[in-house]
């Protein structure tokens, strides 16, 4: 193979010639894997943290995937300001209320909007509302493909790479607003990869424009809810080895997710799903922000991660 041909097949595979950088944080080590290619999404960098203690020891780690990755640990990659993931868990490791996880945290790209809306929601909206979504956001889903990088890509690399428990019931995702959208959708795929979901401030109502309290917006949440609720019914896994996490504030852009969340919390009941596997929470006074998000991470870290027996990768 000469020179050239060998340059377009690193290309084309993920991870093929990224370059490394190491991330401030408060504890472990962050590892950022730079443009990070794939056959399925456009490339992107992808930040590994490993909790403490982790190269003094040869213990395999449950896996958290984050969307939205440059905000997760560096206040210096962050522009909204920083999750602190890396704070919480130092601090909940300590203290024994959580397991001590690999996080992967996910870059966002400019075609954000595209990666993390669920396609499933998309073919089921009416016609009218789909293409004004599609308009909003420059197009139609590519979440498939972005579920694709996630799933056949970037996790064959983690497990390869790191110290990783493999299964689903040590495979879980979260994310926030449009990302708390694509981790619920990531579960419902593919449950047979991702075990739990944590989805905080989900953003429902797919739009911010026109989301003034009236009559047009009674009429978008009426027909928006039909379609959610569909999907969500078709696509649950049984509860029982699943579980989901939700939760919202009640200023900014969360004051218009209560109506939404309510109808989503009563399809997981009506499908089965109760307290062991399934939250939903209000916190007052919370906003639509990093800020906010910082402050209540401590709950669905530990929904997620709560001490369990050991298993075998």
């Amino acid at each position: 193979m000469n020179r050239r041909s060998l340059l377009t097949l690193m290309a084309a595979l993920p991870f093929a010639g990224a370059a490394q950088a190491e991330g401030a944080v408060a504890g472990g080590r962050l590892i950022v894997h730079e443009a990070v290619t794939s056959a399925h999404a456009k490339a992107r960098n992808v930040s590994i943290w490993l909790p403490p203690g982790y190269e003094a020891s040869d213990a395999r780690h449950p896996v958290l995937y984050m969307h939205d990755g440059q905000n997760l640990f560096d206040a210096a990659t962050a522009s909204f300001g920083e999750w602190g993931v890396d704070e919480h868990l130092v601090r909940l490791i300590a203290g024994g209320q959580v397991r001590a996880p690999i996080v992967v945290g996910v870059w966002n790209t400019d075609l954000r909007l595209r990666e993390y809306v669920p396609a499933d929601l998309i073919a089921a909206l009416p016609a009218d509302m789909r293409d004004e979504v599609q308009a909003i956001y420059g197009g139609p889903s590519l979440s498939d493909g972005y579920l694709r990088f996630l799933v056949e890509e970037l996790k064959p690399f983690v497990d390869r790479t790191y110290r990783t428990l493999t299964g689903p019931q040590d495979t879980m995702i979260a994310g926030s607003s449009m990302g708390g959208l694509i981790s619920m959708a990531a579960v419902m795929k593919r449950p047979d990869v991702f075990s739990a979901a944590a989805c905080l401030s989900t953003h429902w109502p797919l739009k911010v424009e026109g989301l003034e309290a009236g009559a047009a917006l009674d009429v978008w949440r009426e027909r928006l809810v039909a379609a959610w609720t569909g999907v969500i019914e078709r696509g649950l896994p049984v509860p029982g080895a699943h579980r989901f996490y939700f939760d919202r504030g009640d200023e900014t852009l969360d004051q218009f997710y209560a109506a939404f969340q309510t109808q989503v919390d009563r399809t997981f009941r009506r499908r089965g799903y109760g307290p062991g596997d399934f939250q939903s929470l209000v916190f007052p006074g919370a906003q639509h922000n990093e800020a906010s998000w910082n402050q209540r991470l401590d709950v669905p870290l530990t929904f997620l991660l709560s001490p369990a027996p050991t298993r075998n990768p």
